[in-house]
């Protein structure tokens, strides 16, 4: 798939100009839904759900048959820092599980009909240490956005992103407090389960960050302070909008990629659900100012891509309800 940008402007470019929803889509589907054999918002979220997902896809009667998840993995130059309880050598590790599906999101992918795929992002070459130089230069960032935007399947009609890299529950961290504010003391957390220590490292390590950053527009945050793997999933979470794919939205790290598209065009995340929210401590905050109701709430702190797999079952029952119920004319049942 041809990739539509080459330097950052043209990237914020394509997400000025990424489609909307079709308006058409979403009167049928809020029409129909007010046939349906239910009284009048009996279903909840799962209503809205339907609506919102029948105006990405163009059609008022939608279904879901080639949901996708992809996981990216990256290196953090960050991490020799001591910001993980786990050595970068994990995230070889497990991308080799990942590729011999023996990882949680490789069973959850399964059990809800995903085709998944992983993409492991020059991990023999971490990031710069972002305390003392930019994670990446333009020219890396752009080419790890590439690879996520021609990951997406243009004939998949949901995606989900996920993330594997020792070290970018900091590099969120840092991403989330240069968009928002706050510090480190607002974003930061245990990630993989750091100490008291750990934390206080963490912290630390995204303020030297921050103060080396200082102001920037979005898209160069993500350069400076994030990851090969969370530019990927923004470059997928834009392919996807730009395929009017709709995308569930996973936990802390993900979350940070989305709030970059959101912060660098008004409106970037519309298509997009938050799958769930994670035990981050900071995740909560971060989908509040995306204007984003998780779906669940389970206390997972994973990754992966696994909340918003787990999530894919919420939104099929939606569509399931929406499109295969029978209206009340169908069934010959009275509506009042």
């Amino acid at each position: 798939m041809t990739v539509p940008f080459s330097t950052l402007a043209e990237f914020a470019d394509v997400l000025a100009q990424a489609p909307g929803p079709d308006a058409d889509a979403t009167t049928a589907a809020q029409e129909r839904n007010g046939q349906l054999t239910k009284p009048p918002g009996a279903l909840g979220r799962l209503e809205d759900l339907a609506i919102w997902y029948a105006g990405w896809r163009g059609t008022g009667r939608p279904t879901i048959e080639a949901p996708q998840v992809l996981v990216f993995a990256g290196n953090h130059g960050v991490a020799a820092r001591g910001v993980s309880a786990f050595p970068p050598e994990v995230t070889v590790q497990m991308v080799a599980n990942f590729e011999h599906g023996g990882a949680a999101i490789n069973q959850l992918a399964k059990a809800f009909g995903a085709k998944m795929d992983v993409h492991a992002l020059d991990l023999d070459t971490p990031t710069g240490d972002f305390t003392t130089e930019p994670a990446m230069d333009e020219a890396a960032c752009v080419a790890a956005l590439a690879t996520g935007w021609s990951a997406v399947d243009p004939s998949a009609d949901l995606v989900v992103t996920g993330e594997m890299g020792i070290g970018n529950t900091t590099a969120a961290a840092a991403i989330a407090a240069a968009l928002y504010g706050g510090g480190s003391e607002a974003w930061v957390g245990r990630g993989t389960g750091v100490d008291d220590a750990g934390m206080a490292v963490k912290r630390d390590v995204v303020d030297a960050g921050l103060a080396r950053v200082g102001k920037a527009e979005p898209l160069q945050i993500l350069a400076e302070l994030g990851g090969r793997e969370i530019a990927a999933m923004a470059g997928a979470m834009a392919a996807a909008r730009h395929h009017r794919i709709p995308v569930i939205i996973d936990g802390f790290i993900c979350t940070s990629a989305a709030a970059v598209l959101a912060s660098a065009q008004d409106g970037a995340m519309d298509h997009a659900v938050a799958g769930h929210v994670s035990a981050e401590g900071a995740h909560a905050k971060m989908l509040e100012k995306l204007g984003k109701e998780p779906l669940l709430s389970l206390g997972l702190r994973l990754g992966e891509g696994s909340g918003a797999a787990l999530a894919i079952g919420v939104l099929k029952g939606a569509i399931s309800c929406h499109s295969g119920m029978a209206t009340f004319a169908e069934a010959g049942v009275s509506d009042g």
